[in-house]
């Protein structure tokens, strides 16, 4: 549409079948952007992505590298419910939430979580500060909300999996902290499934969107 061939560098990148309530990526032009160009691209988009806007950064701007802050969610759904079944999980086993989230308490006093990341990742570190940890009801909802300067592989649902299985009082508090001591993910819980997972913020140490000269 921009007539020029283009490298587009989004946020980050989730476990197929994860939602994404909010994603950015950038990429460099040194043209005009049409104003048209959003309902453009959402007229030949498929029917599951939609763009809300394109705007510019400045030149050093990186999408990925950038974000100091992201946040999911896991979505359970208690009861069963057709229309959710490809966005929500559904769970009939009662939970105990309030020790759930005891247990999310534990993540706050750590920042290596090799043992809720998929082996053989490539990465250099498995270090994550995690900003917030917690879970709500609402009916028969249940949504586990966390924030982090960054996740690893798989980490959202193995987190959930595990807090799964104290809320059902498989293991104790007490054992969730030994299972992050271990670095095993062998120790931690089962993956939860990817449908009930939603990237929902990203956050930059700048304001997106500010004016500047430049098309990035």
């Amino acid at each position: 549409m921009l007539k020029t061939p283009l490298e587009l560098v989004g946020a980050g990148r989730t476990d197929s079948g994860v939602h994404a309530a909010k994603m950015y990526a950038h990429f460099d032009f040194e043209g005009e952007i049409p104003e048209d160009l959003v309902k453009k691209l959402n007229s030949f988009l498929p029917h599951d992505i939609a763009v809300f806007s394109v705007f510019k950064v400045h030149n050093e701007a990186h999408a990925r590298f950038d974000a100091v802050k992201r946040t999911y969610q896991y979505h359970i759904h208690l009861q069963k419910d057709v229309f959710k079944q490809d966005l929500s999980w559904y769970f009939f086993y009662p939970l105990d939430v309030e020790m759930m989230n005891k247990a999310c308490e534990v993540l706050f006093r750590y920042n290596d979580f090799q043992c809720f990341s998929k082996s053989n990742t490539d990465v250099f570190t498995y270090n994550c500060v995690i900003f917030e940890a917690f879970w709500k009801q609402e009916k028969d909802s249940l949504i586990f909300t966390i924030s982090a300067d960054r996740f690893l592989r798989n980490m959202v649902r193995a987190v959930v999996g595990t807090l799964i299985n104290i809320g059902q009082h498989k293991i104790s508090v007490e054992d969730f902290e030994q299972i992050i001591r271990s670095k095993n993910r062998s120790k931690a819980g089962f993956s939860v499934p990817a449908h009930g997972l939603y990237l929902t913020e990203i956050l930059y140490n700048y304001e997106l969107g500010k004016p500047t000269t430049n098309n990035r």
